[in-house]
């Protein structure tokens, strides 16, 4: 089943040439998503799950498949350490 992701309470989320940087109150900490123009902060709504915004922003046109699984298993780190959550 496809997650979809919303940023944990007390995580901000800032969009930087390498891709997004996520600052967490509980440390505080910062968080590097080296995803490059592939996702937005908005993209953290939960909205949509990562294929469905791939889709529509034809990302997966311009992105290879070791890039998506690369981001996959970032995005995948992020919710062990809290940052962001899935449901």
């Amino acid at each position: 089943m496809a997650m979809k992701y919303k940023l944990a309470n007390g995580t901000q989320v800032r969009e930087e040439n390498f891709g997004l940087l996520f600052y967490t109150q509980a440390g505080p900490r910062l968080y590097f998503l080296p995803s490059g123009r592939l996702l937005p902060p908005t993209f953290f709504d939960g909205a949509e799950t990562l294929d469905q915004w791939l889709e529509k922003s034809n990302g997966r046109a311009g992105a290879s498949t070791g890039r998506i699984r690369s981001l996959e298993t970032a995005l995948a780190n992020l919710c062990e350490k809290g940052v962001i959550i899935e449901f």
